[in-house]
């Protein structure tokens, strides 16, 4: 089983690329990283091949350099992340009839019962990225989270099912295999995210998480240690410089940079004399912005934002039991005052969500904690989750492996006893 994860965050503004390994005390450490501009993704969706190809190349080079020339390691497959306005998530329980009451339920019948799943007849152009259990019934025993062991016939379990456009998830992973990758999975970039910034306690008692990125807002929401909902908001943060370049009437590269060095999501918080000078086009003079009414416009689609968040929220039924409130991470948590008109518009506790909270402590720590690296960061955790569980599943296989074969040899060994007795036997007659 590798010691190694390699993550690729497939991004709206940026394609970002993260080495991880384990070290000897089990803790994650980020290794290296790379990151290059995204030129041909637009809200999750790849719509120029040719160059998303390119800047996946151009990240995971960066990401090969600083590899430390210790490490000898050449980057070959990836965990990718998926996001987008295409992806949709539904609810279904899954059913499987076990010929034996006393046999206890193992793993390949939890298996049989998931990839059953996958089976699902799908809407022409979609496809099931993922099967996540919820929660299992075990001939009508609710509430199951551990069945492993129960006996019993009827197993049953709710499935979260994570779907998405067939072109969408093919073209994402033509880039990467173009960019000479292998797709080790395809993970919904918001649980990779959760698995970030989120603590076990917070999914336990109830959290929001809500990844704002360049062109989408992720949103995934856990109960009881469960993922419960997804959603994913055609809006981010690229919706708000546009939304500056508009009302200013100013360039985009400008609006950019007004947002992330004077932008703020509450226009009270600003001062109302407050100008900043942009200089103007060849021969004409420079643009004189309010920082108030740049605030306004930001306030404006924020809040757009954060009621469709909201919505989300209460349509998961789980608004009241959400006792971790909302932890908000990506590019857009770095936006000046968003925790508190998070809190003012949903009315649910708020804090920003750092993605090295579950990292060891290293000196390129400082470096790697910012929201935007939360997904990257995610990926590879994923990913060393993903490992381990497959490692517990081989192990699995192999204990009932080696069991069958105590059986058989065992059978095999009484089968030649009983011979011999009855030579023996013939032997005694005779003389």
């Amino acid at each position: 089983m590798s010691k190694v994860v390699v993550g690729l965050d497939i991004g709206t503004t940026k394609i970002a690329c993260f080495v991880g390994t384990r070290n000897e005390h089990g803790k994650i450490e980020i290794t290296a990283m790379g990151q290059a501009e995204s030129l041909g993704v637009a809200r999750g969706i790849v719509e120029n091949i040719e160059k998303t190809i390119q800047s996946i190349r151009s990240a995971v080079e960066q990401t090969q350099a600083s590899i430390a020339n210790d490490f000898d390691l050449i980057i070959r497959s990836a965990y990718v992340g998926v996001a987008g306005q295409h992806i949709k998530s539904m609810q279904h329980r899954g059913m499987l009839t076990r010929t034996n009451i006393e046999k206890e339920v193992s793993q390949s019948d939890l298996d049989a019962l998931e990839e059953d799943m996958y089976r699902m007849l799908m809407p022409p152009g979609e496809q099931i990225i993922k099967v996540i259990p919820k929660q299992y019934i075990i001939d009508n025993q609710q509430g199951i989270k551990e069945p492993i062991g129960h006996p019993g016939v009827r197993l049953e379990a709710n499935f979260h099912i994570i779907t998405g456009n067939v072109g969408a998830c093919t073209n994402i992973m033509r880039c990467v295999t173009r960019a000479d990758l292998e797709v080790k999975d395809l993970i919904l970039e918001p649980i990779a995210s959760a698995e970030a910034v989120l603590s076990m306690e917070e999914k336990e008692a109830g959290v929001v998480l809500v990844d704002i990125g360049g062109g989408t807002t992720d949103i995934a929401i856990f109960h009881d240690g469960i993922i419960q909902h997804t959603a994913i908001i055609p809006f981010g943060g690229n919706s708000i410089t546009d939304d500056i370049k508009e009302g200013c009437m100013i360039m985009r590269n400008q609006a950019e940079r007004l947002k992330t060095k004077f932008g703020s999501a509450l226009p009270s918080e600003s001062q109302e004399n407050e100008i900043v000078c942009i200089p103007g086009l060849r021969g004409r003079d420079p643009k004189e912005i309010s920082v108030h009414n740049l605030s306004s416009i930001i306030n404006a689609r924020m809040t757009e934002i954060i009621e469709l968040v909201d919505y989300e929220i209460i349509n998961s039924g789980l608004k009241k039991k959400l006792i971790g409130g909302i932890v908000v991470t990506g590019g857009g948590a770095q936006m000046k005052h968003i925790k508190q008109l998070f809190e003012f518009v949903t009315g649910l506790d708020t804090r920003i969500g750092y993605p090295t909270e579950h990292l060891a402590n290293t000196n390129e720590l400082d470096k790697l904690a910012s929201p935007i690296y939360s997904t990257g960061i995610g990926l590879v955790l994923t990913g060393f989750l993903d490992q381990d569980r497959k490692g517990d599943l081989n192990q699995v296989n192999k204990s009932e492996k080696d069991k069958v074969e105590k059986q058989t040899t065992k059978r095999r060994s009484g089968f030649f006893e009983s011979l011999v007795e009855k030579g023996k036997t013939w032997f005694i007659e005779e003389d």
